[in-house]
């Protein structure tokens, strides 16, 4: 479980496939506290650490094909810059809410607007793949990082970025073209559910 607040970004530095998986070798600041089996969300996938160099502060992490196929993982480079956070800590504030480390879908960077001292990002996404919600006010978790939604209509939404936001994450690196991951607010995906659930039965 993780609380959408980026710790700080990951750089890889090395890709390898081995079958259909990947195991990708990245290094962050705290790569020298990091264990093995330990969670980390990587551009808000949540992703097991299966080896740790603590002295050159690099890790490697594996995803399957399932995952490369459903998140942006497969548009990772040697020196892309991941958004990385570590699982959260039960005695530590809830500074962001609820994000499970689980990518709904990809969304695309449609427009950047400069907004004189914070940015307005636009996404657009798939709405006939459920759950897809998003409500005015309401949360959502866009490369790992806990926002909040402004303008939301079927397939679209926008977001504000502060300049702390900006240049402490990758968001710096957003343009038209980038692909995302989003993972929905859980209690939204829940009501979606019950409601199609709910209208399925009545037909």
């Amino acid at each position: 479980m993780f609380t959408g607040i980026i710790e700080t970004t990951a750089r890889v530095v090395n890709i390898e496939k081995e079958n259909t998986n990947y195991h990708f070798t990245l290094e962050v600041p705290f790569g020298d506290e990091l264990a093995i089996d330990q969670s980390m969300a990587h551009d808000g996938c949540c992703l097991t650490v299966v080896k740790v160099d603590k002295a050159k502060k690099q890790y490697v992490v594996t995803a399957m094909d399932e995952t490369m196929l459903k998140t942006n993982l497969s548009t990772w480079q040697v020196g892309t810059e991941v958004n990385v956070e570590r699982s959260m800590r039960l005695d530590g504030r809830f500074d962001g809410h609820i994000v499970q480390g689980h990518v709904d879908q990809t969304a695309t960077c449609t427009r950047v607007v400069d907004d004189n001292g914070s940015w307005r990002f636009y996404f657009e996404y798939d709405p006939t793949n459920s759950p897809s919600i998003t409500v005015p006010k309401g949360s959502i978790s866009i490369n790992g990082v806990s926002l909040t939604v402004v303008d939301s209509e079927p397939g679209m939404f926008s977001v504000a970025i502060i300049p702390y936001t900006f240049q402490v994450t990758n968001f710096h690196n957003f343009k038209p073209g980038t692909v995302v991951n989003i993972e929905f607010d859980v209690f939204g995906k829940y009501v979606q559910r019950l409601l199609e659930q709910y209208l399925a039965a009545k037909k």
